[in-house]
């Protein structure tokens, strides 16, 4: 007599909450069939007896189901990183426009009202998260990233040509902005189906795209500032966009085919139900509510403590550069140690970064040192955050829960540079207000973080969560 297979407990875990809402599908699936065949030779009439509090046998959450490697995963990884590098390495150069705006173009405008243009730019690459995420369950990738191309890069070209302040908030604030967050979750979204054990280290590899960009981007807006007009900076900008997008809609697939379900509100409400995603969604809005006037200010700080316009501007690039290591080694160690872990011990990393080093930073040399340590400690803050909702998500929600928490992150990333501006001419111009704002609100959610991890895996901190 057969036995039906017995599933690993750490998949049960993972897509436990999801199992009964999802039978029908499962009843579509040969897989299953397979995987846990039933007695052939008992009684038709013969009751089949469930275990209590075990669910079918469900492949989508076994991890022996995910490739976990090969061809056509790694070129969805490579794909990812253009995704990434196009539209959180183009929203990492929002410092440099914010002084740019202020010296150039929008003179007249003070620091916190030009603040609306990056922080718009942040709010719609996060708040248009939900709805992204639902059109790509139901539809995949591609189509989401053909919408998102065109309208990232008509918004940079619309840009190219804006004079007035509220063509510049609509052009980069709003329309390339939406298109960015397309483009963004459908290669964060895409990614889970293709790895398990190795899904933190995928994730961060993506994720180092963004860290590039913000690497290259400012190098290539500063110089070309410098050597030709605000006009085809902008442009140029607007065609490596287009490149890389292509590139992406040519590679970036997922394993499981979308499956279209009604359009139901509560889908994005009812995961915060859930008391580890409402404490993580929580944990996310107040880091990104002080890390986030950070990058817009960055340069700004630079120039107000008498470094060189020149060596400012390339300060988003070091900035971004100590990123890459910060988006790639915390995933890989996550794999190793929990990736809950290894994101608290990075966001506090941040907080200690802030508080003691930056704000004694005045001089140039203390300049230069904060701003590749703040890009690596705050790098898994971006890049680990996608993996933790994957880990505390069933498969088929990875879209929504992740549009959801981004979306309420918007929020905190939209008031939080506009309130910096505030408190630096409160404070007559000094930066100080600034930098206890940032820091003291990082701080709240590096405790709601570790309420989280707690949650989740309990208070022993040799346990891999």
């Amino acid at each position: 007599m057969s036995q039906p297979q017995e599933k690993d407990p750490n998949a049960t875990r993972l897509d436990d909450d999801s199992q009964t809402s999802t039978n029908s599908t499962l009843r579509h699936l040969d897989d299953e069939e397979k995987a846990s065949p039933t007695d052939q030779t008992s009684s038709p009439a013969e009751p089949v007896q469930i275990a209590p509090n075990k669910a079918p046998y469900n492949p989508w959450a076994d991890p022996s189901s995910f490739p976990d490697g090969g061809l056509r995963a790694w070129m969805t990884v490579a794909g990812c990183a253009a995704c990434f590098f196009v539209s959180w390495g183009w929203i990492n150069c929002i410092g440099l426009f914010q002084d740019y705006y202020h010296r150039e173009q929008l003179s007249q405008y003070s620091e916190s009202t030009i603040a609306w243009i990056p922080s718009l730019e942040t709010f719609f690459m996060l708040f248009c998260g939900p709805v992204a995420g639902k059109i790509f369950d139901d539809y995949g990738p591609t189509n989401l990233l053909i919408f998102g191309t065109f309208m990232h890069v008509f918004g940079l070209m619309m840009a190219s040509i804006s004079k007035e302040y509220y063509q510049f908030l609509l052009s980069q604030g709003v329309c390339s902005a939406i298109g960015a967050s397309c483009v963004f979750t459908a290669a964060v979204s895409s990614l889970p189906s293709w790895f398990f054990k190795k899904r933190g280290m995928a994730i961060g590899i993506a994720a180092a795209g963004s860290s590039l960009g913000g690497v290259i981007f400012p190098i290539i807006v500063s110089r070309m500032l410098r050597q030709t007009t605000f006009g085809w900076t902008m442009r140029t900008c607007a065609f490596l966009v287009l490149a890389l997008c292509l590139f992406g809609i040519a590679t970036v697939r997922v394993r499981i085919a979308p499956v279209k379900r009604p359009f139901e509100f509560m889908a994005f409400v009812r995961p915060l139900t859930e008391v580890p995603m409402m404490l993580l969604t929580l944990s996310v809005f107040f880091f990104y509510f002080g890390m986030f006037p950070i990058f817009s200010f960055v340069t700004v700080v630079a120039n107000g403590r008498g470094m060189s316009l020149e060596l400012s501007q390339y300060l988003v690039s070091i900035l971004n550069a100590g990123s890459v290591f910060g988006r790639t080694l915390p995933g890989i160690l996550g794999d190793k140690i929990g990736r809950f872990n290894v994101m608290n011990i990075f966001c506090y990393l941040t907080v200690i970064f802030i508080l003691g080093l930056y704000i004694p930073a005045d001089t140039n040399a203390g300049q230069l040192v904060f701003a590749p340590l703040f890009g690596f400690s705050s790098g898994a803050a971006i890049g680990l955050t996608p993996a933790l909702i994957a880990q505390i998500s069933p498969l088929r929600e990875i879209g929504i829960r992740t549009g959801t928490i981004f979306a309420i992150g918007s929020v905190g990333a939209l008031t939080g540079a506009p309130i910096g501006g505030a408190l630096i001419a409160r404070d007559n111009g000094g930066f100080l207000y600034l930098q206890l704002f940032a820091g003291l609100t990082c701080l709240v959610g590096c405790i709601l973080l570790s309420v989280t991890r707690i949650n989740v895996g309990g208070w022993s901190i040799k346990k891999k969560v």
